[in-house]
C-alpha cells in the first residue's frame, strides 16, 4: 500500500545511533519491530502487571498481552490512515518496555524512592532498555533502533519541553531527538490506540473479577445503548457474551471517531509531510469531544468500581511497599545487590547509585521482586 505524504517513509529515516547494515528483505522498521520482540525486556512484560497482578491468575492482562492489544489497533489504524504500520507497530510494542513491576503501584514506589534524584518515568527507562541495557551486538549497547522508534517512544503522549531527566538529556546531546516538537502521526496513533486497548480491557478484566455487573456498566448511557441493541437482536444471551459485545462495539467506535477527527485536522491544519505533523501545534490525532466526554465518565466508573475496589488498593498498597522496601535496603547497603553489579557500583555516586538500583527494580517482573523481598526481609527464606 502507498503511504501517504506525511507518513513516515522508511527511504527518509533519520537513522541509527551507529552505523549498521541494511536489510534486503526487511525495512528498518520491520527490523526494529524485530529487535524489540527478541529483546529480554519485552519478554518480561509477560510477568508484569497491567492492573491485576501477575500471580492473581493468567486471563487477565498482563503488560505483554496489553502491549500485542495496542500493537493490533495501532496498526488497523495506520492502515486506514496510510501511516507507516511497520513504525506504529514497533512503537507500540516498546510503549511500556520500560514499566516496573506492579504496574502504576509499582512506579509510584519508584518514582517515591528516587524522588530526591529525580523521580522515576517509565518512558525514559524505556529509552534506557532500546539504548543501552538490552546488549545483543558486539559494536555497541543497546538495539540500535531507528530515530524514529526511540523519539516515537519517548514521546508518544507529547513534547517534552522541559527535560530534567539526565539520561534523557545526556542521550539528546548524542542522538537528538527534536524533544521539543510532537512525535509522529504514527506515535500519536499508538498513544491513542493504547487509550482504547486499556479502556476497553479494564472493562472486560473488571467485570470477569466480579467487581462490577453489565446492569452497573448500564448506568453508562453509551454502554446501555449497545447493550440495549445486543439484547433486541439476540435476548437470550448470557453475560459473557454481552461484554464481549460492549467491548467490541467499543474498540468500533473509538477507531473510528479518532480516524474521523484526525482525518478532519489533517485537512483543517493542512498537514502535507511528517515535518508538518511534528511542527504542528496540537496533536493530529485526537478524539472528538463527545468521544472525550464518554471516556471521562468511563474512567469515573472504573475509578470508583475497579481501581480502587478494596482487593485493588490492598495490592497496590503492598506493591508499591515492595517496590520501597527493596530500594531502601539496596541504597542503604549496596552489597545486597547482585555480585555481578559490584564492579558498577563500586565507585558511584548517590546519585548514580540510586539510577542502578531504580533500573535494577524496574527490570524484575511481579514474582521476581516479591521473591527477592522475601529473601531480604523474611528470615524464614533461603538466601
Amino acid at each position: 500500500m502507498d503511504l501517504a505524504t506525511y507518513a513516515s517513509h522508511p527511504q527518509n529515516s533519520r537513522g541509527r545511533l551507529y552505523p549498521d547494515f541494511q536489510n534486503i528483505i526487511r525495512s528498518p522498521f520491520q527490523r526494529d519491530r524485530d529487535r524489540l520482540i527478541h529483546s529480554s525486556a519485552f519478554r518480561r512484560l509477560d510477568g508484569k502487571t497491567q492492573v491485576f497482578a501477575y500471580h492473581e491468575g493468567k486471563n487477565y492482562r498482563t503488560r505483554l498481552t496489553h502491549s500485542m492489544e495496542v500493537a493490533q489497533i495501532t496498526r488497523t489504524i495506520c492502515k486506514s490512515l496510510q501511516l507507516n504500520e511497520e513504525l506504529g507497530e514497533a512503537i507500540a510494542l516498546a510503549h511500556d518496555l520500560g514499566h516496573s513491576p506492579f504496574g502504576h503501584a509499582g512506579e509510584r514506589g519508584l518514582n517515591t524512592a528516587m524522588k530526591k534524584f529525580g523521580g522515576f518515568d517509565h518512558n525514559i527507562n524505556s529509552l534506557k532498555i532500546m539504548t543501552e541495557l538490552e546488549v545483543h551486538y558486539p559494536e555497541f549497547k543497546g538495539l540500535n533502533l531507528s530515530w524514529e522508534v526511540l523519539e516515537g517512544t519517548v514521546k508518544h503522549n507529547g513534547p517534552i519541553k522541559n527535560p530534567r531527566n539526565k539520561y534523557l538529556l545526556d542521550f539528546n546531546q548524542k542522538f537528538d531527538l527534536d524533544l521539543q516538537h510532537f512525535p509522529s502521526l504514527e506515535a500519536q496513533v499508538a498513544s491513542f490506540a493504547d487509550d482504547i486497548a486499556y479502556n476497553n480491557h479494564d472493562i472486560d478484566d473488571g467485570f470477569r473479577a466480579g467487581f462490577f455487573s453489565i446492569k452497573q456498566l448500564c448506568s453508562l448511557p453509551f454502554i446501555a445503548a449497545i447493550i440495549s441493541e445486543f439484547d433486541r437482536k439476540y435476548p437470550n444471551s448470557d453475560d459473557n457474551l454481552r461484554i464481549y459485545a460492549i467491548t467490541r462495539s467499543m474498540i468500533s467506535q473509538m477507531v473510528f471517531d479518532l480516524l474521523d477527527n484526525t482525518r478532519n485536522n489533517i485537512q483543517k491544519y493542512k498537514i502535507k509531510t511528517s515535518d508538518d505533523v511534528r511542527k504542528n501545534k496540537k496533536f493530529c490525532a485526537v478524539f472528538s469531544e463527545s468521544m472525550q466526554e464518554n471516556i471521562r465518565q468511563l474512567h469515573t466508573f472504573l475509578k470508583e468500581n475497579f481501581y480502587t475496589h478494596t482487593n485493588i488498593a490492598r495490592m497496590d498498597m503492598k506493591s508499591q511497599k515492595i517496590v520501597e522496601d527493596l530500594f531502601g535496603a539496596f541504597f542503604k547497603n549496596p552489597l545486597l545487590l547482585p555480585i555481578s553489579m559490584r564492579k558498577e557500583i563500586q565507585h558511584a555516586t548517590q546519585e548514580e547509585l540510586a539510577e542502578k538500583i531504580s533500573t535494577y527494580i524496574a527490570g524484575m517482573t511481579d514474582m521476581m521482586a516479591i521473591e527477592e523481598h522475601s529473601r531480604l526481609f523474611d528470615t524464614k527464606t533461603r538466601f
